[in-house]
């Protein structure tokens, strides 16, 4: 039975996907130390092959283990990804941004497809019928909006976000969370509104970390999956290691 592990390493985390022929399995957090985590989970799993999405500078060390223990991609501008990106420069689209576009392209072929993240930023990702990757927006994510509140002011505590908010915040803390919580529901709504203008028919994908506080306060119709980037990595993986 084949065995892919795909990698998505982000700003905040490190974490993997195991498939077996296509099926999500399970999905691991790496260790603080992770190329010993890492070697842990190879060995119990003996993949076949792997892919890695990363937009950080992770030891290279991680690199050479998958090369030495499985057939390794790296996901770049170069791979296979059943789209292009005809932007004046490919190679500054972020990683993640081109797994979820790819995962946009295969769930939606042929199709207009808006990708939304809700990582440390927010990306917009937008893929035209003819699967070619624009490009898109980014503006602050969830954590980065609450803790620059904290940072740049004297008084406001460092909050986090909750699904449940009031509209009126009875106190600084519901404040602040009404304030980001119900603000990052109306730009992403605000945006696609945007992109509904100009293009009509298409595909709105929201993918990331802070999708359950986000999702119970958007009336869009919207295409919800927290796992849209590994299934993005898996099905490049399957292109590139063919």
């Amino acid at each position: 039975m084949s065995t892919t592990l795909c990698l998505d390493f982000g700003n905040t985390r490190l974490k993997l996907a195991l498939f077996r022929e296509g099926t999500l399995e399970e999905i691991i957090f790496l260790k603080q130390h992770a190329l010993e985590h890492l070697e842990e989970i190879l060995n119990r799993y003996q993949p076949r092959y792997s892919i890695l999405s990363s937009v950080i500078e992770h030891e290279a060390a991680i690199e050479e283990l998958l090369k030495k223990r499985t057939a390794f991609h790296r996901l770049s501008n170069q791979s296979q990804l059943g789209l292009t990106i005809p932007v004046g420069k490919p190679e500054t689209m972020g990683a993640d941004r081109i797994a979820v576009a790819a995962a946009a392209v295969h769930r939606f072929p042929h199709q207009n497809n808006l990708a939304i993240t809700l990582g440390t930023c927010i990306t917009y990702n937008f893929i035209n019928s003819r699967h070619q990757f624009l490009g898109g927006s980014i503006s602050p994510g969830m954590e980065m909006r609450f803790r620059s509140m904290h940072e740049y002011t004297a008084k406001l505590p460092l909050v986090k976000g909750d699904w449940n908010v009031p509209l009126i915040g009875y106190d600084t803390a519901t404040n602040l969370q009404s304030g980001v919580v119900l603000g990052m529901a109306k730009e992403i709504e605000g945006i696609i509104e945007i992109y509904e203008s100009r293009y009509g028919n298409f595909n709105a994908l929201l993918t990331g970390g802070d999708l359950p506080i986000l999702l119970p306060h958007l009336k869009k119709e919207i295409f919800a999956d927290p796992e849209l980037i590994f299934k993005g990595l898996y099905a490049i993986s399957t292109v590139n290691h063919a």
